[in-house]
């Protein structure tokens, strides 16, 4: 999405020499997107920023996945992760727990208070949806307030850290890509404007207001990178003499911006309309869609729940985060949940939804949903909060064979 920012100086022409007030050369780095043929930004750095002083490895949180055997729609409870205690202690980089994860993303979750090392995500770009709390997201091309309802949109290989200051706490969910994440291609121009059918615009996306300079030395610099493991994914730490936090200007269509869930302005119907819908980005075999408060079909025999539909292609990923899903009454789904609905089954609502949807005008409810296109393996927080009764509330907890119990 080719959107132009400048925040702080910059040469007339690019890739020439540019010096500060005091003579001094800046350095320019081009930081950008499929090796020169997508967005990208050129930042001014007061320092070299290959430099390198020393290096050592990062053993990552548990990246272990384990598949979906059988194949089962499941329910986790996000929220029995931390406690409060632990919360104080736990930061949205090294505290991060893996909840879902295939070859194309990674679904991670993290209750946190304290204030992370910087870092970077050399594998793709991260989508970081603030379920509560607040923080603010320190950058190398400047500083983002980041507040309940928020995404984080976070570019690849850019350096970050995650603040919290007096106090602070915040729920976090990690949409980790292998790739880039946009808005969905339909909504953009050829030159990449949002369309007027998109159910956002340029108006509600903010980005950096002011850069940021740090003046310390031996900095350490968490860096999730591509690797030969078992799950692909390595960590190292690497030492760097100055702060990377000391660019003086940049400008492009390539930076770190918040988009706030409020802000999405529901596409609604006479008859229930399908996820696609209710979409807000897309990355490589993925889309993330969200569902917000919002006036329902007013057909007058809508059924305003989803009907059932078999997910054929995707695997299906629901993140509630408030109001009371219509469509889960009677699962034991609430704030925090995530439901699991497979490709390979149908899925749909609870047993006495339907009936109980009938003349409703008005849904009051948020989730985050995202869709995967390969399916997706079970993390060591998947396993560590799976209700175990989820596949069967169908059939009223009614559950026969030996094998799935």
């Amino acid at each position: 999405m080719a959107y132009y920012r400048q925040l702080g100086p910059v040469p007339q022409q690019r890739h020439t020499l540019f010096k500060d007030s005091d003579g001094n050369v800046l350095y320019e780095e081009l930081m950008g997107e499929e090796g020169f043929s997508l967005d990208s930004s050129l930042l001014y750095h007061k320092h070299i920023p290959s430099a390198l002083v020393g290096a050592r490895s990062w053993e990552l949180p548990d990246q272990s996945l384990t598949p979906n055997d059988p194949l089962l729609p499941r329910h986790l409870k996000l929220h029995e992760l931390f406690t409060e205690e632990q919360a104080s202690v736990t930061d949205a980089v090294t505290g991060r727990r893996l909840v879902l994860g295939n070859a194309d993303v990674r679904l991670s979750y993290a209750y946190v208070g304290k204030t992370s090392p910087l870092y970077k995500n050399g594998i793709g770009d991260e989508c970081v949806y603030v379920e509560r709390g607040s923080a603010l997201v320190e950058t190398q091309f400047g500083a983002l307030e980041a507040a309940e309802g928020d995404y984080v949109m976070i570019p690849r290989a850019t350096i970050h850290r995650w603040v919290l200051r007096g106090g602070e706490t915040a729920r976090l969910y990690f949409i980790e890509a292998n790739s880039h994440i946009a808005p969905p291609k339909r909504y953009l121009s050829k030159y990449g404007q949002l369309l007027e059918h998109a159910p956002y615009s340029e108006r509600d996306l903010r980005g950096p207001t002011e850069v940021l300079l740090r003046e310390e030395t031996d900095v350490e610099l968490y860096i999730k990178h591509r690797g030969r493991g078992t799950s692909g994914i390595q960590g190292s730490i690497h030492v760097l003499p100055t702060h990377p936090f000391d660019v003086v200007g940049w400008d492009g269509c390539l930076y770190p911006y918040v988009f706030n869930i409020r802000n999405y302005m529901p596409i609604t119907g006479k008859v229930h309309q399908p996820p696609p819908s209710h979409q807000v980005f897309e990355g490589h075999n993925f889309v993330i869609c969200n569902f917000v408060p919002r006036k329902v079909d007013y057909h007058e025999l809508a059924v305003p729940v989803p009907y059932y539909h078999s997910n054929v292609d995707s695997d299906e990923i629901m993140f509630y985060v408030d109001g009371d899903y219509e469509a889960r009454k009677g699962s034991g789904i609430g704030k925090g949940s995530i439901s699991i609905h497979p490709g390979g089954h149908p899925h749909g609502p609870q047993p006495g939804a339907v009936e109980a949807s009938i003349g409703t005008e008005y849904f009051d409810e948020t989730a985050v949903m995202v869709d995967t296109f390969r399916p997706l393996d079970l993390g060591e927080a998947a396993l560590a909060t799976d209700d175990g009764t989820y596949a069967s509330s169908w059939t009223g907890g009614r559950w026969t064979t030996e094998a799935a119990r």
